[in-house]
C-alpha cells in the first residue's frame, strides 16, 4: 500500500475550481520585483547555499548583489533589450546575473557549458549577443572561435572567477556597484527576459523568447502545487546545471516559498543520499536510478523528503518510492516553450501510480488534435496543443518554424497524447525527431549532419534506443561511401570527429555499420522506425563507446 497523508477525496472538479482560484492571484511584475519583495519579507534568512563551495546568500544579499551588478552593467552600456550571453557554472554568479539582467530589462541568453566551439559560435551569432558573461574555465572555448560575431567585442566580455587580465572582472563589477540602484526605466511583466535555446528537429537549437511573466508564473505555480498536506516545504535541492530550465524555476519556486535552495556543483549519484540527509531536503527532482543505487536501509528513516518530482517512472518504482519514504511523488509535463503544462495533483493518489502527466496547470489550456486540427475523442491519440498566459512568444528569428508551430494562440507541441475520462493527460510519444537523453534534448539531424561531414560517410541515421539510466541513448547507423570498409573508419575515428564538433551529451554512444542499404519509405527517406523497431536486439552488432566493446 502506498503511504499517503489523509486528505479529502480527490475530485477533478475540485481541482478545476482550485485552478480557477489560482488564476485570480496577483503575481509580481518581474523577477526583480519578486526578489525585492522576498528580501523585504525574509531579510537575513538564508536564500541559497552552494554547499560544495561553502557559500551562503541571504535574501537581502541576493537582492543587493543583483542591484550592484545591474548598476555596473548599466554603466558599461547594458540597456533594456540588450542580449547578454551567460556561460557560467553552478555558482552564486548565475542567479545574481539573471536577476540583475532582469532588473535592467536586458535579455539573458543561457549557454550550455558543454558546448564546443561551433555550437558556442552559433548561439552567440544567432542570439545577437552584445555582452558575454563567461566562467574563466570556458574562456578557452570562446577564444578558439576564429571570427567572433559582429555584435560582440572583447571590451564587452566579462569574466567570472578568473584573473580577468584581458577581460572585465565580474567580481569587480559587484564591488563597484550600487546596492540601492533603481533602474531609470520601466520594466514590466511582458518584457523579454530569456532567449532560452532548445534543440529542434531542424539541426541547431532555436531560441525561445520568454518574458518575465512566464518565469514568475512558473515559480508561483510550482510553489502552490508543492505544498503537501503534511507541512510546508522549505529546503529544496537543486542539482542540475543552471543553464537548464529546471534549476531556474526551482530557484524561483524556493524564493516564492520563502525557503532555502541547496545547490550542488553537479549531480553525483554516490553523494545524493548524503545531500538529502545532511541538508534535510524536503523537495527535489528524484532520479529513478537512485532508488536502486541505494537499497532500503536504516538510513531511509533519516530522510526529510515530503514531495518529489518524477518523470517517466515505472508503476513499480512509483509504488516503491512512495511507500519507502512516505513521500508524495508526482509526474508532470513541460517544455521550454510552455513551462509546466500539466501536473498530477498532490491529492490524486491513485493517479500517481500510472504514467499520467496530470491535469493542466493554472493559466494553461490543452487540447488533443488530429492531423487536421480537430479534437480527437477521449482515449484516442493525437497531437497536444497548448495555449495560455505568457507561453513563449515564438522562436527568435524563425518565421517558418513559428508559422508551423502555431495555429492562432495554440502552440503545437509535437508530442502525442491521449486524455482519459477523468481529464488526465498521458504522453504517448513524439512526432518530432528528438532524442531525450538524461533530460537533454538532442536533435537527431544535428548529429547526422556532423557524421555526414566525414567524407567516408555517405549517409547516417541517428535514433533513440532505450537505456535504464538515461531513459534514451544515442545510436548512429552508418552507411559508408562506396569502396570504404568499417576497418578504414573505425568507431574511434567517428567518435573523435563528433567530440570535436558536438557537446559530449550529443555524441553517439552506439555505432552500427549498415551492411546493406537503409530501409526506405516510398519517397526514399530513411525509415528510422524500421531500424531499431524491427530488431530483436537493437544493440546487436553495435559498438558501445561507453564500455568500449562490440555487442
Amino acid at each position: 500500500m502506498v503511504a499517503t497523508v489523509p486528505s479529502p477525496a480527490f475530485t477533478t472538479a475540485d481541482e478545476r475550481a482550485r485552478r480557477a482560484g489560482e488564476q485570480q492571484i496577483a503575481l509580481p511584475e518581474t523577477i526583480g520585483e519578486l526578489v525585492r519583495e522576498r528580501a523585504a519579507l525574509k531579510g537575513d534568512a538564508t536564500a541559497a547555499v552552494w554547499f560544495e563551495q561553502n557559500v551562503t546568500l541571504s535574501y537581502r544579499q541576493l537582492d543587493e548583489r543583483a542591484s550592484r551588478l545591474a548598476s555596473s552593467l548599466m554603466r558599461l552600456g547594458v540597456r533594456k533589450g540588450c542580449h547578454v550571453g551567460v556561460m557560467l557554472a553552478n555558482t552564486p554568479a548565475y542567479p545574481i546575473t539573471w536577476i540583475a539582467l532582469g532588473r535592467l530589462g536586458a535579455v539573458m541568453v543561457p549557454i550550455n557549458t558543454a558546448y564546443r566551439k561551433d555550437e558556442l559560435r552559433f548561439v552567440l551569432d544567432d542570439a545577437d549577443v552584445q555582452f558575454f558573461i563567461v566562467e574563466q574555465d570556458f574562456i578557452a572555448i570562446l577564444e578558439s572561435i576564429e571570427t567572433w560575431p559582429d555584435t560582440l567585442v572583447p571590451e564587452r566580455v566579462i569574466e567570472h572567477a578568473g584573473l580577468a587580465d584581458v577581460y572585465r572582472s565580474w567580481d569587480d563589477l559587484i564591488e563597484a556597484g550600487d546596492a540601492a540602484f533603481v533602474v531609470p526605466w520601466v520594466v514590466g511583466r511582458n518584457d523579454l527576459l530569456n532567449l532560452q535555446y532548445t534543440s529542434g528537429t531542424t539541426g541547431f537549437p532555436k531560441g525561445c523568447m520568454l518574458n518575465h511573466d512566464y518565469w514568475v508564473m512558473h515559480g508561483a505555480n510550482s510553489a502552490r502545487h508543492r505544498r503537501p498536506e503534511q507541512g510546508g516545504i522549505e529546503n529544496i535541492l537543486i542539482w542540475a546545471p543552471f543553464f537548464y530550465m529546471d534549476p531556474m524555476w526551482q530557484f524561483l519556486m524556493t524564493l516564492t516559498l520563502g525557503g532555502t535552495a541547496y545547490i550542488a556543483d553537479k549531480m553525483s549519484l554516490s553523494r545524493f543520499f548524503d545531500w538529502l540527509i545532511d541538508y534535510e531536503i524536503h523537495f527535489c527532482i528524484f532520479p529513478e536510478p537512485a532508488l536502486s543505487y541505494y537499497p532500503p536501509s536504516a538510513r531511509d528513516a533519516e530522510l526529510s523528503l515530503k514531495y518529489i518530482s518524477i518523470y517517466g517512472w515505472t508503476e513499480e518504482a512509483r509504488r516503491d518510492v512512495q511507500k519507502r519514504f512516505s513521500v508524495i511523488a508526482r509526474e508532470g509535463y513541460g517544455m521550454t516553450e510552455i513551462g509546466t503544462g500539466a501536473l498530477v495533483p498532490a491529492g490524486a493518489h491513485d493517479k500517481s501510480l500510472v504514467r499520467t502527466c496530470g491535469l493542466p496547470m493554472a493559466f494553461r489550456e490543452m487540447r488533443i488534435c488530429d492531423a487536421d486540427g480537430r479534437d480527437v475523442p477521449t482515449g484516442e491519440v493525437g497531437e497536444l496543443w497548448v495555449k495560455g498566459r505568457s507561453i513563449f512568444w515564438g522562436y527568435y528569428k524563425r518565421p517558418q518554424a513559428n508559422a508551423e508551430s502555431f495555429v492562432g494562440a495554440w502552440f503545437r507541441t509535437g508530442d502525442l497524447f491521449r486524455r482519459d475520462e477523468d481529464g488526465f493527460y498521458y504522453l504517448v510519444g513524439r512526432i518530432k525527431e528528438m532524442i531525450k537523453r538524461s533530460g537533454e534534448n538532442i536533435a537527431a539531424n544535428e548529429v547526422e549532419a556532423v557524421l555526414r561531414s566525414m567524407g567516408e560517410i555517405d549517409e547516417a541515421a541517428v535514433v533513440a534506443v532505450p537505456d535504464v539510466l538515461r531513459r534514451e541513448e544515442v545510436k548512429a547507423y552508418i552507411k559508408l561511401t562506396a569502396g570504404i570498409e568499417p576497418t578504414d573508419v573505425p568507431p574511434q575515428r567517428i567518435l573523435e570527429h563528433c567530440r570535436s564538433r558536438l557537446a559530449a551529451f550529443k555524441v553517439p554512444r552506439y555505432i552500427e555499420y549498415m551492411q546493406t542499404d537503409f530501409p526506405r519509405t516510398a519517397s526514399r527517406k530513411i525509415a528510422k522506425n524500421k531500424l531499431a523497431g524491427d530488431a530483436d536486439d537493437v544493440l546487436a552488432n553495435t559498438y558501445d563507446a561507453q564500455d568500449d566493446i562490440w555487442r
